[in-house]
């Protein structure tokens, strides 16, 4: 092959409503907000989804899992990343390494971050050392500063396993 590593980015967000649960990285935080969402909701997976998806150009999340299959209604997020993780294997690669970021207003990120990278390791068949997940708070402004929303950032690199 022409190329020794390919890179994907990943992007969502999710509205944040009281009375639902708040799943972030495969973990359930404490919070009196949680994401509103055909699925749990994890919106740190999520991103992980399309970014997996987008280094091997094999689509998107909303492609493999949509919302208008009751399939996947409440699903855990867990479950749709082993299914992106089975996918590359199929199509040759390996996963090299994961960097995410959350960005959330509260609650803060930090105590969870071990069991998320945790989380992330297992499901992607990689070492902990090689996923990096971090947070910041926009500061009260827009609309995750307001608490009406979370969002995630992701970007990993892929190989060919071979």
């Amino acid at each position: 092959m022409w190329y020794a590593v390919m890179v994907g980015f990943g992007y969502d967000v999710h509205r944040l409503v009281e009375g639902e649960r708040l799943v972030i990285g495969g973990v359930m935080l404490p919070s009196l907000k949680g994401a509103v969402a055909y699925s749990d909701g994890d919106v740190l997976l999520h991103a992980l989804c399309d970014a997996l998806l987008g280094a091997a150009c094999l689509g998107d999340i909303g492609e493999h899992f949509p919302d208008s299959d009751p399939t996947y209604r409440g699903i855990s997020s867990r479950v749709l990343v082993e299914r992106v993780v089975a996918l590359l294997q199929q199509h040759g690669y390996r996963i090299v390494n994961v960097d995410a970021t959350v960005v959330l207003q509260q609650p803060r990120i930090a105590p969870y971050r071990e069991a998320m990278r945790q989380t992330i390791a297992t499901l992607c068949q990689i070492p902990v050392e090689r996923v990096s997940v971090k947070a910041t708070t926009p500061e009260h402004l827009g609309f995750v500063g307001r608490e009406e929303g979370v969002a995630a950032f992701c970007v990993c690199e892929i190989q060919p396993a071979s």
